[in-house]
């Protein structure tokens, strides 16, 4: 049994009517569901190679060494600026 009902945007959509009361999400056939869901959905993920990860964490780490360096020598030049403006 599926009955019609309006969203706001005015498109019916379906929603599905259960025959039998709610079924508590912290029920123990609940739970097992979910953790079968899980299982389910962690078998369809394409884990990177080793080569791979390892050679975008030397990446990250080059960049935020970079970075670090950059932003130290902005922050020391305009802090010596301003302290010479001040004086």
């Amino acid at each position: 049994m599926a009955s019609k009902k309006k969203t706001r945007s005015g498109k019916a959509r379906q929603v599905e009517a259960t025959a039998g009361p709610e079924r508590s999400p912290f029920s123990p056939s609940a739970i097992r569901d979910f953790i079968h869901e899980v299982q389910a959905e962690f078998k369809k993920i394409v884990w990177p190679s080793r080569k791979v990860t390892s050679g975008l964490t030397v990446f990250v780490i080059v960049l935020v060494i970079i970075l670090a360096i950059y932003l130290g020598s902005v922050d020391l030049l305009l802090g010596k600026l301003v302290s010479f403006i001040l004086k």
